[in-house]
């Protein structure tokens, strides 16, 4: 396989990490708002998104820092991608939000 090809592949997987990461992050403080012990269920979260973060940028790296680059640069654009998806309306009065009890 050639090494561009393992750079695609390594920015696909950035990606796909990246979408299981800030997925379950969305998941988690949607979650939070009913849960029963939310502090637990974010540390819990935090920890499991982490671990399958480290592990999936360890396993695509293969020791190779061009690889791990990739990765990353396909990581941050997937937050690029949700922060943007997922922002707030440009027009929405912040001072009308409703927030949490």
């Amino acid at each position: 396989m050639s090494e561009t090809l393992r750079l695609v592949l390594a920015l696909a997987a950035g990606l796909a990490l990246g979408a299981f990461f800030f997925a379950g992050l969305w998941w988690t403080v949607r979650r939070c708002l009913t849960a029963k012990h939310p502090a637990l269920l974010m540390v819990g979260s935090l920890l499991v998104r982490t671990a399958a973060l480290l592990s999936g940028f360890y396993w695509v790296s293969g020791s190779s820092w061009q690889r791990l680059v990739a990765c990353a640069l396909g990581f941050f654009t997937a937050k690029w991608i949700v922060t943007r998806h997922f922002a707030a309306p440009k027009d929405a009065n912040p001072q009308e939000q409703v927030h949490a009890p």
